[in-house]
């Protein structure tokens, strides 16, 4: 994070602590209700989603470009997509724990978008065409539709253990009723299934057409992000049939989520920084210099 431009660096920094103010709203609000706190919390996440609009603004302008291609950019894209989602849902969503939860998991994902942070780099050639561009934003919508799936999971989770339990005060007007729940998790996951089919199908298109990647079949084979993100495709894709066909349970359905979205952040960032991945759509020194020329 501190190799980052100055400019972006200060930015990057007021989201941080404006994520951190919207956690502890949400904290706040689960103790002492009010609408000043709904109010506050609203406010909060929509001038972190701003901040991340600067971001990619001066991302766009420093590689005149847009700013999709590089990992951070594409967390602080997902991260300002949920933001949007969280917003919208919450004209019709007035529960405490719904909004605490958003605010968490929003903060969760910056705080790894702080992990990758870089400044940013040239874009490759290949990152201008058509099947990039839709691989790109299909990914990251589907990403998005993964943070809510798995929001709505842990509040399924909570609220059902909760009346299990027969504590109602805990989740009486606090947490959407378990059907809506269960409609928001399904609603996610299909989303994020759909999202994710585009997002692979218009890889392979990008792969197929794209041979300045210097990237082989089996190089893309066996790239960990990749097969990462082709195991949750297929983990969506089990779990929607299973749905359709034996009506797999809703408590089974939250726990796979869960699965599939740590799975999705390890795709993203613990590749990157664990494992290495020849999934990158950065320019190198040689071709940076040549555009430059």
């Amino acid at each position: 994070m501190f190799d980052l431009p100055y400019p972006e660096m200060a930015v990057f920094i007021l989201v941080i602590v404006t994520c951190f103010a919207a956690a502890a709203v949400g904290i706040l609000q689960l103790i002492t209700e009010g609408e000043k706190l709904r109010r506050s919390l609203l406010a909060l996440v929509s001038l972190a989603v701003t901040l991340e609009a600067v971001i990619l603004i001066f991302r766009a302008i420093a590689i005149k470009a847009v700013p999709l291609t590089g990992l951070f950019e594409s967390m602080i894209v997902l991260t300002l997509v949920f933001g949007l989602i969280f917003l919208f849902l919450s004209v019709a969503i007035h529960r405490v724990w719904f909004s605490s939860v958003m605010a968490w998991v929003m903060l969760l994902l910056i705080l790894m978008a702080g992990i990758v942070a870089e400044p940013a780099s040239q874009a490759h050639a290949a990152a201008s065409t058509p099947w990039a561009i839709a691989h790109a934003i299909a990914m990251i919508l589907s990403g998005a539709s993964a943070m809510l799936a798995t929001a709505s999971a842990v509040l399924y989770l909570f609220a059902e253990r909760k009346l299990k339990q027969k504590n109602l005060l805990h989740v009486l007007g606090k947490v959407p009723n378990i059907e809506k729940l269960e409609r928001l998790n399904l609603l996610g996951l299909k989303s994020c299934f759909v999202l994710m089919t585009f997002g692979l199908a218009s890889g392979i298109g990008l792969a197929a057409t794209s041979a300045s990647l210097n990237m082989t079949a089996i190089d893309w084979l066996t790239d960990a992000k990749i097969i990462l993100v082709a195991v949750v495709w297929l983990l969506l894709g089990t779990i929607m049939i299973l749905w359709k066909t034996v009506k797999l349970k809703e408590k089974t359905i939250a726990h796979v989520t869960l699965v599939a979205f740590a799975l999705i952040l390890f795709a993203v960032v613990g590749t990157s920084v664990f494992c290495g991945t020849g999934h990158k759509f950065a320019a190198s020194d040689v071709e940076t210099s040549e555009q430059a020329k």
